[in-house]
């Protein structure tokens, strides 16, 4: 039952159906290889990226004007998980009480990260923007995980509301 002839048969049509795959890869490769045929014959022109109408900048000052505590202190829900609004309640971040204006790395008895402690000068409403936009960045090597607040409305709101908490 088997012989010779049906094995060199079943040889020969494997190698036939492995030539043709290798001949057809080759067909394909020629009828779609970009480089092989030179450049497009025709352009097909998309429109542009920048934008038709020019956006408005409006300065921070006047986000900070128009901010409103109370969408704050919805923002704040995402900070109070690390940190306390009571005057010297340190949990796991300082507290924030009086921040804005305070110096940076300044609350007695919490111990900061490097990156912090090495930083001059006071929590204004635009520095506090800029740490708030992304700490990692602001303040590379910081132990704070917080990835930061990426509307610029919510950063405002929330240094309203903090701000708004000593008078």
């Amino acid at each position: 039952m088997f012989d010779t002839m049906t094995l060199t048969k079943a040889v020969a049509a494997l190698c036939g159906a492995f030539l043709v795959l290798l001949l057809g890869k080759w067909v394909a490769e020629e009828l779609y290889h970009v480089e092989a045929h030179g450049e497009a014959s025709y352009v097909i022109e998309v429109a542009s990226d920048e934008p038709t109408e020019e956006v408005e900048e409006v300065s921070f000052e006047e986000l900070m004007a128009a901010a409103d505590p109370a969408k704050g202190a919805k923002v704040f829900k995402k900070c109070s998980a690390c940190h306390k609004l009571e005057d010297g309640a340190n949990s796991t971040g300082p507290f924030l009480y009086g921040l804005v204006g305070r110096d940076i790395a300044s609350v007695d008895g919490f111990g900061y990260s490097g990156a912090l402690a090495g930083l001059d000068g006071s929590w204004t409403a635009e520095e506090l923007d800029a740490f708030l936009t992304k700490p990692s960045s602001y303040a590379s090597g910081t132990s704070m995980s917080f990835a930061g607040l990426k509307k610029q409305n919510d950063r405002v709101n929330l240094i309203a509301y903090l701000d708004s908490l000593d008078d």
